[in-house]
């Protein structure tokens, strides 16, 4: 692994994040609804970037206030779920962001002690249940 991607970074294709004070007025509804939402004050680096191309912003912010909403799971596990598949697609970015949203919504150390211990069973299993080419039994169905 190269250093840049050892830290996080990548090359001369990554863009820079558009600020709001550098923001058209498309995007800056989309960061006002971002930060009304969330009932914050800032505008994380994944929204930024995306606003390089307004309608993939819009996009990826209703699809994120809808699946990330209210719903049948609750606020904490909605994060916990979404960090367990962070930490298996290896996304740092993500980890980080869905990690302090979590323990902002409660996540305790023994908790995430414990997810940690699931993510690591579950992918050792799953890589061995598609080695083995195992067959679903029919309890299962």
């Amino acid at each position: 692994m190269n250093a840049a991607a050892a830290d996080g970074t990548r090359g001369s294709g990554t863009q820079a994040p558009i600020e709001y004070e550098d923001a058209s007025a498309e995007v800056r509804a989309v960061y006002d609804d971002i930060m009304a939402t969330r009932k914050s004050d800032w505008v994380n680096n994944y929204w930024k970037v995306l606003a390089h191309h307004p309608p993939t912003l819009r996009r990826m912010w209703a699809n994120s206030k809808e699946v990330m909403g209210p719903g049948a799971l609750d606020p904490l596990t909605k994060e916990l779920i979404y960090l367990a598949v962070s930490v298996t697609n290896g996304c740092r970015y993500c980890i980080a962001s869905h990690g302090a949203a979590a323990r902002n919504k409660g996540l305790t150390p023994e908790q995430h002690a414990e997810l940690v211990a699931i993510i690591g069973l579950a992918n050792e299993t799953n890589a061995q249940a598609v080695a083995l080419n195992l067959q679903i039994d029919d309890k299962f169905r």
